[in-house]
């Protein structure tokens, strides 16, 4: 069993996301998703908090991850689950599950594209939720995070 990981926060990306910097960069923009987790990385550090970044395009290993958080007694989650934030109800309920507070980020302003995109399960699952602020979206939703769990910068 994996140790726990209280200092930790959870950063969940789902499926696609692995192709940020290729997939349609007038859209995503150029950053990667080695950017994203080296933003998340130096941001949760200034709260004095880990970053462990997970991605896959796989809905059930998605869920084994947030399991996985509850279990190891993270402290938050972020996440950006893609196109499975519209169609995922067993995101929702895995979310809903483990209690985690959790902050739903989306890179481009979800309301802004197609109809299908305006609704988020993962969104009801979130306290917050985040879109159309490119990647800076991580930054603030790990800002936000913080806020809630009232963790304050470390000088």
């Amino acid at each position: 069993m994996a140790e726990p990981a209280t200092d930790t926060i959870l950063v969940l990306n789902g499926p696609n996301l692995n192709m940020l910097g290729t997939r349609e960069p007038e859209k995503y923009g150029h950053a990667t998703l080695a950017d994203v987790e080296a933003l998340c990385r130096e941001t949760a550090a200034t709260f004095g908090l880990k970053a462990d970044c997970r991605q896959s395009n796989r809905e059930g290993e998605l869920i084994d991850f947030i399991h996985e958080a509850h279990r190891r007694k993270m402290k938050g989650i972020i996440v950006n689950a893609g196109g499975y934030s519209h169609t995922s109800i067993a995101l929702h309920d895995a979310l809903l599950a483990v209690q985690i507070p959790t902050v739903e980020v989306h890179v481009t302003n979800i309301h802004a594209r197609e109809s299908f995109r305006h609704h988020s399960y993962t969104a009801r699952a979130a306290f917050a939720s985040l879109c159309g602020f490119g990647i800076e979206g991580y930054r603030l939703a790990i800002q936000g995070l913080a806020a809630k769990l009232a963790i304050k910068p470390k000088a």
